[in-house]
């Protein structure tokens, strides 16, 4: 009786502060009630909603043996600890998304992105984790294309294999080269992350020892990254040493493809392991005393809870609040990326089948309240000043643009803000990283007030974004390299063997340089690269979840739980109609602001009205690229839209036409017989 009074009184207080976040107009509303709401929704959905999915529809086993057990290759197939495990996982699903994406949704107000993230992480992102998930597990630890292509066909899962590694190929550049623009001259992050290499290195090299268990191997790890944070705001005293970790975007983004290649071609224990393991803690700590300090100094949101910007004529960028609140957020509530790393690498090290709810369905919903924490950051600066900062155009323009919208600032604050953060300027940084680190600073100043506290938490700020995508890539390189492992073994056998050291190797070197070229134009190019990357980099990552759904859906079916389908199938419809009408809008608005083909006509007239030769040459450039974007963003549509139909055409044929169910599962190996063994 007791137990259901008390979640009963978790329902009622969740349910409570998401109504006085919605009904409240013209008042002060303190940002402890999105992390109320966060907190109860996270209990009722892991408690509730998991345990029935675990149970009642997957019927996960422990009696059954994982793919990491029978198939021990110490490459790939490694046994690992439950939290390493997770610890992995989640830093590599945590990407962009939670931390920019809810800062850039923040122009609509904070109520439509807060609603977005509870409901979408809980309902959908949750249960797409964690069917994709198990269905790897169930099936040797096999890709995303691999069981569409069993499951569902041959003809669906080639276009899943080509849609998927094309979607991946833009993910990893785009979050590639947010890393670049947060790390370019910036010696302290550069040493954080330099250090946290040779730390998970002895990590991963003590724990497979066996001399040392995963307490010892951990208090080392925490010691380590502690001195990598905490040492890297002291080169600046000495300037020798500084040198050699401020570096150029360029010199970055070649690092970065050579840490994406050594990721993955080594085994999987020595430092994608231990690293994202190292990670975690950094990035879940971090994220636990923001929640700490909201709790203390409980901020009042300055951003209203919906926006003039509703309608689509947003100052961040253009768009209604349906779809693009939910392309934005994207990681934060549902994201195609986790089925990626769900049939990736996570199920090759996965001990337990009951730790499918843990790191399926738990991982995702830690994400959700990292997604909620930056809604929150990005709300608790005045708007005016949040505007400034992600508003295109010179500082006279921006003020006066962004005052006319009905949110005063002026250049002097602004002047103000950049010298307590210690930047020269704080107009044109749009993206989302620079307004979450100046929200994240203003709340951890107010908590440890000092004379410079502020430059110091923006910088780490900085540098704590920066790692906490950084683990992505990572994993995601590894997972793309089974993907094209799988793709070129139908083309020559011996190049999809992922046991062997030259076949993963040649691998690798493909996948790196393909994105690797994408990275590198978007660090050339004058305008950013980001402007040309990130409005694909929503769109796919959306496209590639409607896909795992229509797995999932299929699966559902074939094992008989077709009264369950219910689970899939509506974040299915919901994530189809808000991929599509966004990807028709991106293409076909006339508003030059949102649609890519009126962008394209706009550079080109704009060419010919400037008499500079290398202005016009660059507004080409442009409209090149909004044309590429156009015809990459129709590929993707029309790819997605086929494997759609195909497996719509193959739950009838299972539903209606009477056709013999075919589980392509795994033989049932019984635990007791691995451990014997």
């Amino acid at each position: 009786m007791w137990k259901k009074l008390l979640w009963i009184a978790v329902t009622l207080l969740g349910l409570g502060s998401i109504a006085i976040l919605a009904t409240s107009r013209g008042e002060q509303i303190n940002a402890l009630w999105i992390i109320v709401a966060g907190l109860c929704a996270f209990a009722i959905s892991y408690r509730f909603y998991s345990k029935w999915l675990a149970s009642k529809v997957l019927l996960l086993n422990d009696q059954r043996a994982t793919p990491a057990l029978v198939q021990n290759d110490g490459k790939d197939f490694v046994p690992t600890n439950r939290w390493m495990v997770f610890g992995h996982h989640f830093a590599a699903i945590a990407g962009p998304g939670p931390l920019v994406g809810p800062v850039l949704a923040a122009q609509f107000g904070f109520l439509p992105g807060t609603l977005w993230i509870l409901i979408g992480a809980t309902l959908g992102g949750g249960v797409h984790d964690m069917i994709v998930l198990f269905a790897s597990v169930r099936r040797r630890g096999k890709t995303l294309g691999q069981m569409v292509k069993e499951e569902i066909g041959r003809g669906v899962g080639a276009l899943a294999l080509i849609s998927v590694l094309a979607i991946m190929i833009i993910l990893l550049a785009v979050l590639a080269l947010v890393v670049v623009q947060a790390l370019a001259k910036s010696p302290w992050g550069v040493f954080t992350i330099a250090m946290t290499i040779p730390i998970a290195l002895l990590m991963g090299a003590g724990l497979r020892s066996g001399l040392f268990n995963v307490s010892w191997i951990t208090a080392f790890g925490i010691v380590g990254l502690f001195f990598a944070v905490w040492g890297g705001q002291f080169l600046g005293n000495f300037p020798a040493l500084e040198a050699w970790f401020r570096h150029s975007d360029r010199w970055l983004a070649w690092a970065i493809m050579a840490y994406g290649l050594a990721a993955s071609i080594l085994p999987v224990w020595m430092l994608l392991t231990p690293r994202d393991y190292l990670s975690t803690f950094l990035k879940i700590g971090t994220v636990a005393a923001l929640a700490v300090a909201v709790l203390l100094i409980h901020p009042v949101l300055q951003m209203p809870a919906l926006t003039k910007f509703i309608d689509g004529s947003g100052l961040v960028f253009a768009g209604p609040v349906f779809p693009f609140v939910c392309i934005t957020i994207a990681c934060g509530a549902v994201s195609g990326f986790h089925s990626l790393i769900a049939s990736g690498t996570t199920p090759k090290m996965l001990e337990r089948e009951s730790r499918i709810r843990d790191i399926g369905y738990g991982a995702m919903i830690t994400e959700m309240m990292v997604a909620l924490m930056a809604m929150i950051a990005a709300c608790v600066i005045q708007p005016g000043e949040y505007f400034a900062i992600n508003t295109k155009g010179t500082p006279t323009e921006v003020v006066a643009k962004v005052s006319a919208a009905g949110f005063p600032v002026n250049e002097p604050q602004m002047a103000d803000l950049a010298r307590n953060l210690g930047e020269q300027t704080m107009f044109n940084r749009a993206g989302g990283a620079p307004t979450f680190a100046v929200g994240m600073a203003h709340m951890f100043a107010r908590v440890s007030a000092g004379p410079t506290a502020l430059a110091l938490w923006y910088h780490f700020a900085i540098m704590f974004e920066a790692l906490f995508i950084l683990t992505t890539i990572d994993g995601g390189t590894r997972v793309g390299r089974f993907l094209l492992q799988d793709l070129l073994g139908n083309l020559w056998r011996p190049l999809g063997n992922t046991r062997s050291w030259i076949a993963n190797s040649f691998a690798s070197m493909l996948l790196v340089a393909a994105w690797g070229w994408f990275l590198y134009q978007g660090v050339i190019d004058p305008l950013g690269g980001i402007n040309t990357l990130w409005p694909l980099f929503g769109l796919a990552n959306q496209l590639l979840s409607v896909i795992a759904l229509c797995l999932g859906t299929t699966l559902l079916i074939k094992m008989g739980k077709a009264r369950y389908l219910f689970i899939t199938i509506v974040p299915l419809l919901f994530m189809a109609v808000v991929t599509f009408s966004a990807g028709y809008m991106k293409i076909f608005s006339p508003d030059p602001n949102l649609g890519l083909l009126a962008s394209a006509r706009l550079a080109i007239q704009k060419s010919a009205q400037v008499a500079d030769a290398g202005t016009a040459a660059v507004l080409i450039r442009q409209a090149m690229m909004y044309r590429i974007d156009v015809f990459v963003a129709a590929i993707f549509l029309v790819l997605v839209l086929l494997i759609a139909i195909g497996s719509a055409v193959e739950w009838y044929r299972l539903l209606v036409g009477r056709k013999r169910v075919q589980l392509h599962e795994s033989e049932f190996v019984p635990l007791a017989e691995v451990a014997v063994g």
